[in-house]
């Protein structure tokens, strides 16, 4: 099966402690484009200027990315340029030049509309829903968010989480978005306005699934030369995707093992700049990798836990 991205195709500038790289190939649809197109055909819908350069579109094309839901139109392609900090966790923007993509209007070619895996990246939650009611009959709808939609359209946010099944979010969004300190309370609040699903990135922490009332956590896997976290969200969410529309059905177990799919590729990306580590990866390495994270998760049962 399928699954349709929503989101944007950019070019961003980085900055970390270690090293820099300008004008390079980023945006979240292209992330998650990137990664579950190992798993499954990829429709992309996203808008760029005049001036995306031949190279970045060929490289789409050969991972077998469905570009005709990406629009040109006349002028700049979305531009973003940020700093990490010492950490790697926090960074600061120096500018975004949302140039094309500020009147960015989703509209889906026919043949996207009968997609049944849709994921709607960090847009405005007015699109994300427009989106929603452009396609059929959807057996899994997920979306991401950030905090600039939750504080600045929580109207809107709200509307769209009633329509999607799932929702991708970091921990300090989860209290935001619920008002509660406790993320696990909070994700119960979340779970009454619509989804059923979250799916709580907590960084170098790993990932918590709550899926109606089971839990589950994944680990991050131990990166030891970290690059650039830019991109690490989009790129678990494509991972993520790309693995339940090859399953084809939404089960407790396939999401488990989804979450550690996601995991693995999350890993890869940070290790370089842009999707640079991504355009390396084979389909061996990420099954050697997620081989190791799920030896970190194994434990062997033991009869005497405790002495009595």
């Amino acid at each position: 099966m399928s699954v349709l991205v929503v989101g944007s195709v950019a070019y961003d500038s980085v900055e970390t402690p270690f090293a820099k790289i300008d004008e390079a190939l980023g945006g979240s649809a292209t992330f998650f484009s990137s990664v579950a197109s190992f798993f499954a055909p990829v429709h992309l819908v996203a808008v760029v200027g005049d001036d995306f350069r031949r190279d970045d579109i060929q490289f789409l094309r050969e991972k077998g990315v469905d570009l005709d839901g990406l629009q040109t139109e006349p002028g700049k392609t979305f531009r973003w340029k940020g700093k990490y900090l010492e950490n790697m966790n926090d960074r600061e923007t120096i500018y975004t030049h949302l140039n094309v993509f500020e009147k960015f209007n989703p509209v889906l070619p026919e043949k996207y509309k009968d997609s049944e895996f849709v994921f709607l990246a960090n847009i405005g939650p007015e699109l994300q829903y427009n989106v929603i009611e452009q396609v059929k009959q959807p057996k899994f709808v997920a979306m991401d968010t950030m905090n600039f939609w939750i504080t600045g359209s929580p109207d809107a946010l709200k509307k769209t989480l009633s329509r999607v099944d799932a929702l991708v979010i970091n921990d300090s969004e989860v209290q935001l978005l619920s008002g509660e300190n406790n993320i696990y309370k909070g994700a119960r609040i979340i779970q009454e306005m619509g989804p059923e699903t979250l799916i709580i990135k907590k960084g170098e922490h790993g990932a918590i699934l709550i899926h109606k009332d089971s839990y589950f956590s994944c680990p991050a896997y131990p990166v030891e030369n970290l690059y650039d976290p830019t991109g690490a969200g989009d790129t678990f969410a494509g991972g993520l995707m790309g693995y339940l529309a090859m399953k084809g059905e939404i089960t407790n177990d396939n999401l488990r093992r989804g979450i550690v799919v996601a995991s693995a590729l999350a890993s890869f990306c940070v290790e370089g700049f842009s999707v640079n580590r991504l355009k390396e990866i084979s389909a061996e390495n990420i099954k050697s990798r997620i081989q190791k994270l799920l030896d970190l998760l194994r434990v062997d049962q033991d009869d005497e836990w405790i002495q009595a």
